[in-house]
């Protein structure tokens, strides 16, 4: 598979088979994605892998800080206070194309709290990938982490695995590093939900729309 064709054909997979994720593959993903590039080289990922009777405790934990109405604790603020236009227009249609894939009506409020709960279980994927960064590094870290979270979602795609990125596991980062272990002072950025695909599940079943080149992009002679 080629880099373009892995591109177009990634996706944010939101359910998954029992079917395991062996260390093997995880390594050879993590093995390719490390090549990807940082401000001065300085690789400022960490991460943990997160699977089996430790997942489900995670999952267990998050979960209940969800339903309990926990107040979220991220380091930074991923998406805004305030929602502009454009922005504010693709949110409101990403979310509608996944409910509708999903049958979850604009009033059913019950069954999407149970669809945005599921975010805590890593949509029940069999591994979850952890990303933290060292709290003395600054903004252009996180700027080297989206890179490298793109380089292991592309080399998971080439080895058949499904991904998904996701902020929501980092918003009780005070649970993650606690049940993990992690030092307490360590920047929780993202998690990374991986697996194989249920391609019967209805919310695989849709694709987010992209803006064309043209639409983003000036060109200066």
């Amino acid at each position: 598979m080629n880099v373009v064709t892995a591109l177009k054909t990634r996706k944010s997979v939101r359910s998954y088979t029992e079917k395991p994720l062996n260390e093997e593959v995880i390594h050879t993903i993590l093995d390719a994605a490390r090549h990807a590039p940082s401000g001065v080289n300085m690789q400022p990922w960490e991460v943990a892998v997160v699977t089996g009777e430790t997942k489900r405790r995670l999952d267990e934990a998050l979960g209940g800080a969800f339903r309990e109405g926990v107040a979220a604790s991220m380091a930074y603020d991923y998406y805004p206070k305030i929602w502009e236009e454009p922005f504010k227009s693709r949110r409101k249609a990403c979310g509608l194309q996944m409910y509708g894939a999903l049958g979850i009506s604009r009033d059913d409020k019950g069954r999407q709290a149970e669809q945005w709960a599921a975010n805590f279980r890593a949509f029940d994927a069999p591994v979850v990938l952890f990303l933290f960064i060292d709290p003395s590094l600054g903004t252009g870290a996180f700027i080297d982490c989206g890179i490298f979270l793109q380089s292991v979602m592309l080399a998971a795609t080439e080895q058949g695995v499904a991904t998904c990125p996701q902020a929501a596991l980092a918003e009780y980062a005070d649970i993650v590093k606690t049940l993990l272990g992690i030092e307490t002072g360590k920047v929780l950025v993202a998690g990374l939900a991986m697996g194989y695909e249920d391609q019967d599940a209805p919310v695989n079943g849709y694709r987010t729309p992209r803006e064309a080149v043209e639409d983003f992009t000036s060109f200066y002679g």
